[in-house]
Protein backbone atom coordinates (compact mmCIF):
# COMPACT_ATOMS: atom_id res chain seq x y z
CA UNK A 1 0.00 0.00 0.00
CA UNK A 2 1.02 3.62 -0.35
CA UNK A 3 2.92 4.75 2.72
CA UNK A 4 0.59 6.76 4.90
CA UNK A 5 3.01 9.62 5.47
CA UNK A 6 3.79 10.06 1.77
CA UNK A 7 0.17 10.04 0.66
CA UNK A 8 -1.06 12.32 3.43
CA UNK A 9 1.74 14.84 3.04
CA UNK A 10 -0.05 16.49 0.12
CA UNK A 11 -3.41 16.89 1.85
CA UNK A 12 -4.45 20.12 3.52
CA UNK A 13 -6.01 19.91 6.97
CA UNK A 14 -9.10 21.67 5.62
CA UNK A 15 -9.65 19.04 2.93
CA UNK A 16 -9.06 16.23 5.44
CA UNK A 17 -11.75 17.69 7.68
CA UNK A 18 -14.21 18.04 4.82
CA UNK A 19 -13.65 14.54 3.51
CA UNK A 20 -13.90 12.83 6.90
CA UNK A 21 -16.84 14.80 8.27
CA UNK A 22 -19.51 14.56 5.61
CA UNK A 23 -19.50 10.97 4.45
CA UNK A 24 -22.05 9.19 6.66
CA UNK A 25 -25.32 8.67 4.79
CA UNK A 26 -26.40 5.54 6.61
CA UNK A 27 -29.84 6.99 7.34
CA UNK A 28 -30.61 6.53 3.62
CA UNK A 29 -30.05 2.77 3.65
CA UNK A 30 -33.32 1.17 2.61
CA UNK A 31 -35.01 4.59 2.51
CA UNK A 32 -36.13 4.00 -1.09
CA UNK A 33 -37.35 0.42 -0.71
CA UNK A 34 -40.07 -0.31 -3.25
CA UNK A 35 -39.58 2.97 -5.11
CA UNK A 36 -38.79 3.43 -8.77
CA UNK A 37 -35.23 4.22 -9.81
CA UNK A 38 -34.19 6.39 -12.74
CA UNK A 39 -30.50 6.31 -13.65
CA UNK A 40 -29.38 9.09 -16.01
CA UNK A 41 -25.92 8.69 -17.55
CA UNK A 42 -25.12 12.00 -19.23
CA UNK A 43 -22.86 11.97 -22.27
CA UNK A 44 -19.39 13.56 -22.08
CA UNK A 45 -20.40 15.88 -19.25
CA UNK A 46 -17.44 16.90 -17.12
CA UNK A 47 -18.18 18.15 -13.60
CA UNK A 48 -16.02 21.24 -14.11
CA UNK A 49 -18.47 22.74 -16.62
CA UNK A 50 -21.47 22.55 -14.26
CA UNK A 51 -22.50 25.18 -11.72
CA UNK A 52 -23.09 22.78 -8.77
CA UNK A 53 -19.45 21.66 -9.17
CA UNK A 54 -18.07 25.20 -9.27
CA UNK A 55 -18.45 26.42 -12.87
CA UNK A 56 -19.01 30.16 -13.26
CA UNK A 57 -21.72 29.62 -15.87
CA UNK A 58 -24.71 27.28 -15.73
CA UNK A 59 -25.33 25.37 -18.98
CA UNK A 60 -27.68 22.92 -17.24
CA UNK A 61 -30.02 24.89 -14.94
CA UNK A 62 -32.51 22.04 -14.48
CA UNK A 63 -29.72 19.74 -13.36
CA UNK A 64 -28.61 22.48 -10.97
CA UNK A 65 -32.12 22.71 -9.52
CA UNK A 66 -32.18 18.94 -9.02
CA UNK A 67 -28.75 19.09 -7.36
CA UNK A 68 -29.98 21.59 -4.78
CA UNK A 69 -32.37 18.94 -3.41
CA UNK A 70 -30.04 15.96 -3.75
CA UNK A 71 -27.05 14.27 -2.20
CA UNK A 72 -24.25 15.63 -4.38
CA UNK A 73 -20.84 13.95 -4.62
CA UNK A 74 -18.22 16.59 -5.33
CA UNK A 75 -15.37 14.25 -6.28
CA UNK A 76 -16.69 11.37 -8.40
CA UNK A 77 -14.62 9.72 -11.12
CA UNK A 78 -15.14 7.60 -14.21
CA UNK A 79 -13.21 4.33 -14.33
CA UNK A 80 -12.59 4.71 -18.07
CA UNK A 81 -13.11 7.81 -20.28
CA UNK A 82 -15.26 6.15 -22.95
CA UNK A 83 -18.97 5.33 -22.89
CA UNK A 84 -19.37 1.64 -23.69
CA UNK A 85 -16.62 0.05 -21.59
CA UNK A 86 -17.53 2.58 -18.91
CA UNK A 87 -20.90 0.84 -18.55
CA UNK A 88 -19.09 -2.14 -17.05
CA UNK A 89 -18.18 0.08 -14.09
CA UNK A 90 -21.52 1.90 -13.81
CA UNK A 91 -23.92 -1.01 -14.26
CA UNK A 92 -21.87 -4.05 -13.19
CA UNK A 93 -19.63 -2.38 -10.58
CA UNK A 94 -16.54 -4.00 -12.06
CA UNK A 95 -13.48 -2.47 -13.61
CA UNK A 96 -13.14 -2.83 -17.37
CA UNK A 97 -9.79 -4.20 -18.48
CA UNK A 98 -6.91 -2.48 -20.25
CA UNK A 99 -6.78 -3.05 -24.02
CA UNK A 100 -9.71 -5.51 -23.93
CA UNK A 101 -12.81 -4.91 -26.18
CA UNK A 102 -16.09 -3.98 -24.51
CA UNK A 103 -17.91 -7.13 -25.63
CA UNK A 104 -15.32 -9.28 -23.84
CA UNK A 105 -16.78 -7.98 -20.56
CA UNK A 106 -20.24 -9.43 -21.22
CA UNK A 107 -19.76 -12.06 -18.52
CA UNK A 108 -19.57 -9.34 -15.88
CA UNK A 109 -22.98 -8.07 -16.93
CA UNK A 110 -24.76 -11.21 -15.73
CA UNK A 111 -24.65 -9.78 -12.23
CA UNK A 112 -25.26 -6.18 -13.32
CA UNK A 113 -27.64 -3.82 -11.55
CA UNK A 114 -30.66 -4.43 -13.84
CA UNK A 115 -30.32 -8.19 -13.45
CA UNK A 116 -30.25 -7.86 -9.66
CA UNK A 117 -33.26 -5.53 -9.62
CA UNK A 118 -35.18 -7.74 -12.04
CA UNK A 119 -34.77 -10.64 -9.62
CA UNK A 120 -36.06 -8.35 -6.86
CA UNK A 121 -39.27 -7.69 -8.81
CA UNK A 122 -38.44 -4.56 -10.79
CA UNK A 123 -39.29 -3.98 -14.43
CA UNK A 124 -36.10 -2.85 -16.15
CA UNK A 125 -35.36 -0.87 -19.30
CA UNK A 126 -32.62 1.09 -21.03
CA UNK A 127 -33.19 3.91 -23.52
CA UNK A 128 -30.25 5.17 -25.57
CA UNK A 129 -30.36 8.05 -28.04
CA UNK A 130 -27.38 6.54 -29.85
CA UNK A 131 -26.89 3.25 -31.64
CA UNK A 132 -25.93 0.09 -29.77
CA UNK A 133 -24.19 -1.31 -32.83
CA UNK A 134 -21.12 0.80 -31.97
CA UNK A 135 -18.09 -0.51 -30.05
CA UNK A 136 -19.65 -3.80 -28.96
CA UNK A 137 -22.40 -2.17 -26.92
CA UNK A 138 -25.17 -4.57 -27.97
CA UNK A 139 -23.05 -7.62 -27.17
CA UNK A 140 -21.97 -6.15 -23.84
CA UNK A 141 -25.52 -5.38 -22.68
CA UNK A 142 -27.20 -8.56 -23.96
CA UNK A 143 -26.87 -10.48 -20.64
CA UNK A 144 -27.36 -7.44 -18.37
CA UNK A 145 -30.97 -8.11 -17.34
CA UNK A 146 -32.84 -5.28 -19.07
CA UNK A 147 -36.36 -6.33 -20.09
CA UNK A 148 -36.38 -3.58 -22.72
CA UNK A 149 -33.45 -2.00 -24.57
CA UNK A 150 -34.34 0.70 -27.10
CA UNK A 151 -31.84 2.70 -29.10
CA UNK A 152 -32.00 5.09 -32.06
CA UNK A 153 -33.14 2.25 -34.33
CA UNK A 154 -36.28 1.85 -32.19
CA UNK A 155 -36.99 5.53 -31.56
CA UNK A 156 -38.61 7.89 -34.03
CA UNK A 157 -36.83 11.20 -33.56
CA UNK A 158 -37.30 14.64 -34.96
CA UNK A 159 -33.62 14.74 -35.88
CA UNK A 160 -31.59 11.74 -36.93
CA UNK A 161 -27.94 11.26 -37.75
CA UNK A 162 -25.57 8.34 -38.09
CA UNK A 163 -24.85 8.76 -34.39
CA UNK A 164 -28.44 8.68 -33.14
CA UNK A 165 -31.62 10.68 -32.51
CA UNK A 166 -32.49 13.74 -30.46
CA UNK A 167 -32.69 13.17 -26.72
CA UNK A 168 -36.22 14.54 -26.35
CA UNK A 169 -37.46 11.72 -28.59
CA UNK A 170 -35.71 9.22 -26.33
CA UNK A 171 -37.39 10.79 -23.30
CA UNK A 172 -40.78 10.37 -24.97
CA UNK A 173 -40.01 6.70 -25.62
CA UNK A 174 -39.02 6.20 -21.99
CA UNK A 175 -42.18 7.84 -20.70
CA UNK A 176 -44.34 5.72 -22.99
CA UNK A 177 -42.66 2.67 -21.44
CA UNK A 178 -43.40 4.03 -17.96
CA UNK A 179 -47.06 4.39 -18.91
CA UNK A 180 -47.22 0.68 -19.78
CA UNK A 181 -45.86 -0.54 -16.45
CA UNK A 182 -48.17 -2.50 -14.12
CA UNK A 183 -49.49 -0.50 -11.18
CA UNK A 184 -47.67 -1.30 -7.98
CA UNK A 185 -44.58 -2.81 -9.62
CA UNK A 186 -41.46 -0.65 -9.32
CA UNK A 187 -39.32 0.09 -12.34
CA UNK A 188 -35.63 0.71 -12.99
CA UNK A 189 -35.02 2.83 -16.09
CA UNK A 190 -31.63 3.84 -17.47
CA UNK A 191 -31.47 6.84 -19.81
CA UNK A 192 -28.38 7.39 -22.00
CA UNK A 193 -28.55 10.69 -23.93
CA UNK A 194 -25.99 11.73 -26.55
CA UNK A 195 -26.21 15.53 -26.78
CA UNK A 196 -22.79 16.15 -25.20
CA UNK A 197 -20.91 14.00 -27.72
CA UNK A 198 -18.69 15.46 -30.44
CA UNK A 199 -19.50 16.93 -32.98
CA UNK A 200 -22.15 18.55 -30.70
CA UNK A 201 -24.85 18.46 -33.37
CA UNK A 202 -27.73 20.40 -31.82
CA UNK A 203 -30.92 22.06 -33.02
CA UNK A 204 -29.86 25.60 -32.05
CA UNK A 205 -26.11 26.17 -32.40
CA UNK A 206 -24.44 29.21 -30.76
CA UNK A 207 -25.04 32.50 -32.54
CA UNK A 208 -21.51 33.79 -31.99
CA UNK A 209 -19.80 34.35 -35.38
CA UNK A 210 -16.66 32.55 -34.25
CA UNK A 211 -18.15 29.88 -32.00
CA UNK A 212 -15.62 27.35 -30.78
CA UNK A 213 -16.04 23.66 -30.15
CA UNK A 214 -16.36 24.48 -26.46
CA UNK A 215 -19.17 26.96 -27.22
CA UNK A 216 -21.00 24.29 -29.20
CA UNK A 217 -20.39 21.77 -26.44
CA UNK A 218 -21.89 24.01 -23.75
CA UNK A 219 -24.89 24.61 -26.01
CA UNK A 220 -25.22 20.83 -26.37
CA UNK A 221 -25.24 20.50 -22.59
CA UNK A 222 -28.11 22.96 -22.59
CA UNK A 223 -30.00 20.74 -25.01
CA UNK A 224 -29.25 17.74 -22.81
CA UNK A 225 -30.62 19.70 -19.86
CA UNK A 226 -33.84 20.48 -21.73
CA UNK A 227 -34.37 16.76 -22.36
CA UNK A 228 -33.67 16.00 -18.70
CA UNK A 229 -36.24 18.63 -17.74
CA UNK A 230 -38.81 16.98 -20.04
CA UNK A 231 -38.11 13.65 -18.36
CA UNK A 232 -38.44 14.99 -14.81
CA UNK A 233 -41.56 16.95 -15.74
CA UNK A 234 -43.02 13.83 -17.34
CA UNK A 235 -42.56 11.89 -14.11
CA UNK A 236 -44.15 14.71 -12.13
CA UNK A 237 -47.14 14.85 -14.48
CA UNK A 238 -47.65 11.14 -13.78
CA UNK A 239 -47.36 11.76 -10.03
CA UNK A 240 -44.25 9.59 -9.92
CA UNK A 241 -41.81 12.24 -8.72
CA UNK A 242 -42.43 11.42 -5.06
CA UNK A 243 -41.94 7.69 -5.65
CA UNK A 244 -38.85 7.77 -7.89
CA UNK A 245 -35.20 8.00 -6.92
CA UNK A 246 -33.21 9.92 -9.54
CA UNK A 247 -29.50 9.21 -9.90
CA UNK A 248 -27.51 11.37 -12.34
CA UNK A 249 -23.92 10.71 -13.36
CA UNK A 250 -21.88 11.13 -16.53
CA UNK A 251 -19.99 8.47 -18.44
CA UNK A 252 -16.83 10.66 -18.58
CA UNK A 253 -15.76 14.24 -19.18
CA UNK A 254 -14.65 16.23 -22.21
CA UNK A 255 -11.42 18.17 -22.79
CA UNK A 256 -10.79 21.33 -24.76
CA UNK A 257 -7.04 21.74 -24.59
CA UNK A 258 -6.76 22.48 -20.87
CA UNK A 259 -3.59 20.39 -21.12
CA UNK A 260 -1.45 20.20 -24.25
CA UNK A 261 -2.78 17.63 -26.72
CA UNK A 262 -5.84 16.82 -24.60
CA UNK A 263 -9.02 17.15 -26.65
CA UNK A 264 -12.14 14.99 -26.50
CA UNK A 265 -12.39 12.45 -23.71
CA UNK A 266 -10.27 9.37 -24.38
CA UNK A 267 -6.68 10.63 -24.58
CA UNK A 268 -5.86 11.54 -20.99
CA UNK A 269 -6.79 11.16 -17.32
CA UNK A 270 -6.86 14.79 -16.25
CA UNK A 271 -9.81 16.17 -14.29
CA UNK A 272 -11.54 17.32 -17.47
CA UNK A 273 -11.49 13.69 -18.70
CA UNK A 274 -12.50 11.71 -15.62
CA UNK A 275 -14.02 14.00 -12.95
CA UNK A 276 -17.77 13.55 -13.42
CA UNK A 277 -20.98 14.76 -11.79
CA UNK A 278 -22.80 12.42 -9.44
CA UNK A 279 -25.97 13.09 -7.49
CA UNK A 280 -28.69 11.03 -5.82
CA UNK A 281 -32.12 12.63 -5.37
CA UNK A 282 -34.27 10.69 -2.89
CA UNK A 283 -37.75 12.17 -2.41
CA UNK A 284 -38.08 13.92 0.97
CA UNK A 285 -34.43 13.27 1.91
CA UNK A 286 -32.31 16.20 3.07
CA UNK A 287 -29.83 17.57 0.53
CA UNK A 288 -26.14 17.16 1.28
CA UNK A 289 -22.77 17.77 -0.32
CA UNK A 290 -20.25 14.94 0.05
CA UNK A 291 -16.57 15.79 -0.50
CA UNK A 292 -14.93 12.39 -0.26
CA UNK A 293 -13.81 10.55 -3.38
CA UNK A 294 -16.29 8.32 -5.22
CA UNK A 295 -16.19 6.18 -8.36
CA UNK A 296 -18.77 5.18 -10.95
CA UNK A 297 -18.11 1.66 -9.62
CA UNK A 298 -20.08 2.77 -6.56
CA UNK A 299 -23.27 3.66 -8.43
CA UNK A 300 -24.81 0.17 -8.55
CA UNK A 301 -24.07 -0.82 -4.92
CA UNK A 302 -25.35 2.57 -3.73
CA UNK A 303 -28.64 2.16 -5.60
CA UNK A 304 -29.09 -1.33 -4.18
CA UNK A 305 -28.36 -0.02 -0.67
CA UNK A 306 -31.00 2.69 -1.17
CA UNK A 307 -33.71 0.21 -2.15
CA UNK A 308 -32.70 -2.41 0.41
CA UNK A 309 -31.46 -5.11 -1.98
CA UNK A 310 -28.22 -7.00 -1.28
CA UNK A 311 -25.36 -6.36 -3.70
CA UNK A 312 -23.69 -9.31 -5.47
CA UNK A 313 -20.30 -10.36 -4.17
CA UNK A 314 -18.95 -9.74 -7.69
CA UNK A 315 -19.34 -5.98 -7.22
CA UNK A 316 -16.03 -4.19 -6.79
CA UNK A 317 -17.57 -0.87 -5.83
CA UNK A 318 -19.03 -0.02 -2.44
CA UNK A 319 -22.17 1.75 -1.30
CA UNK A 320 -21.60 5.45 -0.79
CA UNK A 321 -24.15 5.47 2.02
CA UNK A 322 -21.59 4.21 4.51
CA UNK A 323 -18.68 6.14 6.01
CA UNK A 324 -15.05 5.72 5.05
CA UNK A 325 -12.51 7.12 2.63
CA UNK A 326 -12.19 5.53 -0.80
CA UNK A 327 -9.89 5.71 -3.79
CA UNK A 328 -10.94 6.06 -7.41
CA UNK A 329 -8.88 4.17 -10.01
CA UNK A 330 -9.04 4.81 -13.74
CA UNK A 331 -7.19 4.19 -17.00
CA UNK A 332 -7.20 4.84 -20.71
CA UNK A 333 -5.77 2.65 -23.46
CA UNK A 334 -6.17 4.82 -26.54
CA UNK A 335 -3.15 6.52 -28.12
CA UNK A 336 -1.10 5.96 -24.99
CA UNK A 337 -1.59 3.72 -21.99
CA UNK A 338 -2.27 5.63 -18.78
CA UNK A 339 -3.21 4.46 -15.28
CA UNK A 340 -4.36 6.80 -12.55
CA UNK A 341 -5.84 7.24 -9.10
CA UNK A 342 -7.54 9.91 -7.01
CA UNK A 343 -6.62 9.21 -3.37
CA UNK A 344 -7.74 11.94 -0.96
CA UNK A 345 -6.22 15.13 -2.35
CA UNK A 346 -3.62 13.17 -4.33
CA UNK A 347 -4.12 12.67 -8.07
CA UNK A 348 -1.59 10.33 -9.66
CA UNK A 349 -1.13 9.44 -13.35
CA UNK A 350 1.49 7.14 -14.81
CA UNK A 351 2.21 6.51 -18.47
CA UNK A 352 2.99 2.90 -19.29
CA UNK A 353 6.25 2.26 -21.08
CA UNK A 354 8.34 5.38 -20.50
CA UNK A 355 7.19 5.69 -16.85
CA UNK A 356 6.40 9.36 -17.05
CA UNK A 357 4.65 10.09 -13.77
CA UNK A 358 2.50 12.99 -12.62
CA UNK A 359 1.36 13.64 -9.07
CA UNK A 360 -0.87 16.58 -8.17
CA UNK A 361 -2.47 17.97 -5.05
CA UNK A 362 -5.86 18.64 -6.63
CA UNK A 363 -7.24 20.25 -3.47
CA UNK A 364 -4.68 23.05 -3.81
CA UNK A 365 -4.08 22.67 -7.56
CA UNK A 366 -7.39 21.70 -9.22
CA UNK A 367 -6.06 22.59 -12.66
CA UNK A 368 -3.24 20.02 -12.32
CA UNK A 369 -0.46 22.48 -13.17
CA UNK A 370 2.23 21.64 -10.60
CA UNK A 371 3.67 18.13 -10.94
CA UNK A 372 4.94 17.02 -7.52
CA UNK A 373 6.22 13.61 -8.68
CA UNK A 374 9.91 14.49 -8.33
CA UNK A 375 9.55 15.49 -4.68
CA UNK A 376 7.22 12.61 -3.79
CA UNK A 377 9.30 9.79 -5.23
CA UNK A 378 8.37 7.23 -2.57
CA UNK A 379 4.65 7.79 -3.07
CA UNK A 380 5.11 7.72 -6.85
CA UNK A 381 6.79 4.32 -6.72
CA UNK A 382 4.03 2.92 -4.50
CA UNK A 383 1.19 4.26 -6.63
CA UNK A 384 2.82 3.05 -9.83
CA UNK A 385 3.35 -0.47 -8.46
CA UNK A 386 -0.21 -0.75 -7.14
CA UNK A 387 -1.77 0.52 -10.35
CA UNK A 388 0.25 -1.80 -12.58
CA UNK A 389 -0.67 -4.79 -10.39
CA UNK A 390 -4.33 -3.71 -10.43
CA UNK A 391 -4.40 -3.37 -14.21
CA UNK A 392 -2.76 -6.76 -14.76
CA UNK A 393 -5.15 -8.43 -12.32
CA UNK A 394 -8.15 -6.88 -14.07
CA UNK A 395 -7.01 -8.14 -17.48
CA UNK A 396 -6.46 -11.63 -16.04
CA UNK A 397 -9.87 -11.58 -14.38
CA UNK A 398 -11.71 -10.67 -17.57
CA UNK A 399 -9.73 -13.21 -19.60
CA UNK A 400 -10.53 -16.01 -17.15
CA UNK A 401 -14.12 -15.03 -16.45
CA UNK A 402 -13.44 -14.90 -12.70
CA UNK A 403 -15.02 -12.34 -10.39
CA UNK A 404 -13.62 -10.77 -7.25
CA UNK A 405 -15.66 -9.73 -4.22
CA UNK A 406 -13.33 -6.79 -3.59
CA UNK A 407 -10.67 -5.19 -5.72
CA UNK A 408 -7.30 -5.64 -3.97
CA UNK A 409 -5.74 -2.53 -5.47
CA UNK A 410 -8.55 -0.23 -4.44
CA UNK A 411 -8.74 -1.79 -0.99
CA UNK A 412 -5.02 -1.25 -0.43
CA UNK A 413 -5.41 2.50 -0.94
CA UNK A 414 -8.47 2.96 1.26
CA UNK A 415 -7.79 4.61 4.61
CA UNK A 416 -9.93 4.13 7.67
CA UNK A 417 -12.37 6.97 8.38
Amino acid sequence: AVRRGDAQSTRSSRADSAQSGDADLRNLRGAAAGRNVLLVVLESTAASYLAPWGAATDPMPRLSALARDAVLFENAYAAYPESVKGLVATLASQYPAFDVPAESHAGAMRTALPAVLARAGYRTALFHSGRMMYLGMAELLAPSGFDTMDDAADISGERESSFGVDDVATVRQLLRWVDRQPAGQPFFATYLPIAGHHPYAIATPPRAPHATDRDRYLAALGESDAALAALLDGLAERHLDSSTVVVVVSDHGEAFGQHVGNDGHTLALYEENVHVPMLVAVPHAAPKRVARVASLLDVAPTILDLVGVAAPTAFQGVSLLGPGQRTALFFTDYSQGLLGARDGCVKFITELGPHRDQLFDVCRDPGERVNLAAERSSAVASYRSILKDWSAATVARVASGRTLSRDPARASLVRSP
